[in-house]
């Protein structure tokens, strides 16, 4: 699936295109699919494929298409203090950019099949809290996941506000998906060929929406053990914060409304995201004319003087053309105002370490 936008030349032109072509609707998806880039969850010998709009699959390892993820992001309605449970959650892509939106007091599962499509995931996680200075601009809902089929789960577990399955599900599997939802939740999963939404609008009543044509690989059927018995996945327990987990939250966000404050003082216009660099193309038009004497055509077309003889050097010089860039400045590196802020308190520093996450970036 994929190939509805063009490629692009980094993350952000990536998610330009999206937005261009309706796929990313809002400023919330919007945030979250620029605050984490798509080529880190590919192996490295993949990248050059990263920002286009197609799904890869390397083993057990794959990722759906820029298109499709858009659509689902947008389908689920994702708001701050949210459940969100991914069936098949894969590198933790999709989580990871759910986390983002839903926050500190929300819900972040994933259920996957492969233990080491789990390792995989969990890597990716780590290296996005380490690194990535979005990871100070929100705050995170860590994904947790766990071994199985989601098919297995156990019947006491509790149910959800949002749930997204990345694989094809069968129409005998529907009402099964439907009772992981809470009252008032949306469940996004492809079935019969279909992007489909359905809400919950009451406990036995529902709304159904079908999104878009797609082509997903269907679940895979459950095994039994050799006595016969289900395997039940056991989701994790809800997470009680500790009071010093609060306190950290709470500092932070403090911090955070103080920077936001200072900046909105300096502009007067409050806080404004660093313009991005937009590489801008030069494309050159080949002029055609049309001459009329007496009624008639004389000459249906005048090179203009800077035509070439040759057809091949013509070609060559429309290529070069295309790809020069105008010269435009690129703009400063971001700066993270939260670490500078952070680390110029007068604290001792392991409690700033432990409000920066023992981030070393």
């Amino acid at each position: 699936m994929g190939g509805a936008v063009s490629a692009g030349a980094d993350n952000d032109e990536l998610i330009d295109n999206l937005k261009e072509a309706q796929y990313i609707r809002t400023e919330l998806v919007e945030q979250a699919f620029r605050a984490i880039d798509r080529a880190d969850y590919y192996l490295e010998e993949f990248k050059d494929n990263a920002y286009k709009d197609l799904a890869w699959k390397h083993g057990n390892i794959h990722l759906s298409a820029p298109c499709i993820y858009s659509e689902v992001m947008e389908a689920l309605d994702l708001q701050p203090g949210l459940s969100f449970l991914n069936l098949g959650s894969g590198t933790g892509y999709l989580s990871s950019m759910v986390g983002l939106i839903l926050g500190p007091f929300g819900v972040n599962h994933g259920v996957e099949l492969h233990s080491d499509v789990i390792e995989y995931a969990e890597q990716k996680l780590d290296f996005f809290i380490r690194t990535s200075d979005s990871f100070d601009k929100f705050d995170f809902c860590e994904p947790s996941f766990v071994t199985g089929n989601c098919l297995e789960i156990a019947p006491d577990c509790s149910q959800y506000d949002r749930v997204y399955c990345g694989a094809g599900v069968q129409k005998e599997h529907e009402e099964y998906m439907k009772n992981l939802l809470k009252v008032g939740g949306i469940l996004v999963m492809p079935l019969e060929e279909k992007l489909t939404k359905i809400t919950r609008t009451g406990p036995s009543a529902w709304e159904t929406k079908k999104i878009l044509a797609v082509s997903f690989a269907p679940l895979i059927q459950p095994c039994r053990s050799e006595s016969g018995k289900q395997r039940l996945v056991q989701l994790p327990p809800p997470a009680v914060r500790s009071l010093q987990d609060l306190a950290r939250i709470a500092i932070r966000g403090t911090i955070k409304k103080v920077i936001h404050q200072e900046t909105a003082s300096r502009s007067g216009s409050g806080l404004k995201n660093t313009p991005r660099f937009k590489r801008r193309r030069v494309r050159r038009r080949r002029m055609e004319t049309i001459v009329f004497l007496d009624k008639e055509v004389f000459a249906s077309r005048i090179s203009s003087p800077s035509d070439d003889n040759s057809c091949e050097d013509s070609e060559k010089e429309r290529q070069e053309e295309e790809e020069k860039v105008l010269p435009d400045t690129k703009p400063d590196p971001p700066v993270n105002f939260l670490r500078q802020k952070v680390l110029s308190l007068p604290l001792p520093e392991p409690l700033k370490y432990y409000l920066l996450y023992y981030r070393e970036k």
